[in-house]
């Protein structure tokens, strides 16, 4: 006779998780609002592609229908809503989820409120140009604190190697290759190698890159009007802080090439060369 131990049911594990997202803030007039975001993927394709974005429609206050319409015509520029924040609404299953108990987070940490932008000119001086309010917000779902970890697009062999301080700062002492994102939502981001075409960094604080940049960087990206851009060699496709921007064809002649630094100036874009 054999005797067969029951089998024991899994026991079924929820974890709390919390990533870093972007939030658009639509605002009327739509068609100039949605002319602006146009502007700023044809500067910057695929820049949305695979990324958690929320819509913050407490200013706007659309009806929901509108709202519909709305999601819809994000979708058909490859953004991808996956939460919508919207006090007192209440929406269908056709739509994306309310989000609730979400923090942003800031350069001062986690705030229980909401925030919601990005961009330049083409010479050595002020850039012109800003994006539909977007912002990087740290959000995490209701009874999860916010780890705040920044991270490579991919992993394994392909994941830059990094180094993290108690300022803040996170060092990648490896290139960063084509493809590869780095997202760093609590102070500067140093890298002493290239960072290549195709790839992008974010930073709260201000970026170093001590070989070439060819990607992508927006420094600021909290709100930090007094983060800058430093690099070596700019071959930039674009550069940002706080939202302002100025892309490759606008630099085109003027600091291509050169080792430069971005900064605010006023309320535009400043690209100056380093002596």
């Amino acid at each position: 006779m054999t005797f067969a131990a029951p089998l024991e049911a899994k026991s079924i594990r929820f974890r709390a998780r919390s990533f870093v997202a972007f939030t658009l803030t639509p605002e009327a007039p739509m068609a100039e609002w949605l002319q602006g975001l146009d502007h700023w993927i044809g500067n910057s394709p695929g820049y949305f592609a695979g990324r958690p974005v929320l819509m913050d429609l407490n200013v706007l206050k659309p009806a929901p229908s509108e709202i519909a319409a709305l999601v819809a015509e994000l979708g058909t520029r490859g953004i991808r809503i996956y939460a919508i924040e919207l006090e007192g609404a209440s929406l269908g299953a056709e739509l994306p989820p309310l989000l609730v108990g979400a923090k942003e987070a800031t350069t001062d940490g986690l705030l229980p409120g909401r925030k919601g932008g990005q961009e330049g000119s083409g010479k050595e001086g002020k850039s012109e140009g800003r994006a539909p309010d977007h912002r990087m917000d740290g959000r995490a779902d209701a009874g999860a604190a916010a780890k705040g970890k920044a991270g490579a697009s991919k992993t394994g062999e392909s994941e830059p190697q990094v180094s993290h301080y108690d300022s803040g700062t996170l060092m990648i002492k490896a290139p960063i290759r084509s493809g590869q994102a780095i997202m760093h939502a609590h102070g500067d981001v140093i890298v002493l190698g290239s960072v290549a075409s195709g790839s992008e960094i974010v930073a709260a604080g201000s970026i170093h890159v001590y070989g070439t940049l060819r990607g992508r960087a927006s420094a600021g990206a909290l709100g930090n009007t007094a983060a800058r851009i430093f690099c070596r060699r700019n071959e930039a496709e674009l550069l940002s802080v706080d939202g302002w921007y100025i892309t490759a064809e606008e630099m085109e002649g003027v600091s291509r090439g050169k080792p430069v630094q971005a900064f605010l100036d006023g309320e535009g874009l400043r690209v100056e060369t380093l002596s």
